[in-house]
């Protein structure tokens, strides 16, 4: 049973940044995608980024192209997300998640919260204006 734990939230003033940590336990074996996705009040889960762990190809929403990075670090099984240039659209509480099968048949960006097996309890991030 693999579980992930992220950290690192917080409360900034516009334009201050934050990095967000994603853990996963066990740290054996290696899942096929990691994304990070967000949810504010009254809304529904937003998808921020992904990685696929074996090649490192990352893709990011819209919302948060140019000023989030997405990263990870293989040995200790912790995903990284870099804020940058946070705005107060961007409060929400960010929850990691992971997928540990491979499709053997069809093609997904994993863009929806559905195609993820195990989730994080989530990271107050909250951007003052």
């Amino acid at each position: 049973q693999v579980q992930l734990v992220e950290s690192g939230g917080g409360l900034v003033q516009a334009g201050e940044s934050l990095r967000l940590s994603c853990a996963a336990s066990p740290r054996t074996g290696s899942p096929y995608i990691m994304g990070w996705f967000r949810q504010a009040s009254g809304k529904e889960r937003e998808f921020v980024a992904n990685i696929r762990w074996s090649s490192s190809v990352t893709i990011y929403g819209d919302s948060v192209k140019g000023r989030f990075t997405i990263s990870k670090d293989n040995a200790k099984r912790t995903m990284y997300l870099q804020m940058n240039s946070l705005r107060p659209e961007d409060t929400a509480v960010y929850y990691c998640a992971s997928v540990i099968t491979r499709p053997i048949y069809g093609v997904s960006f994993y863009l929806q919260p559905r195609e993820y097996d195990y989730w994080g309890q989530g990271t107050q991030v909250t951007v003052s204006s």
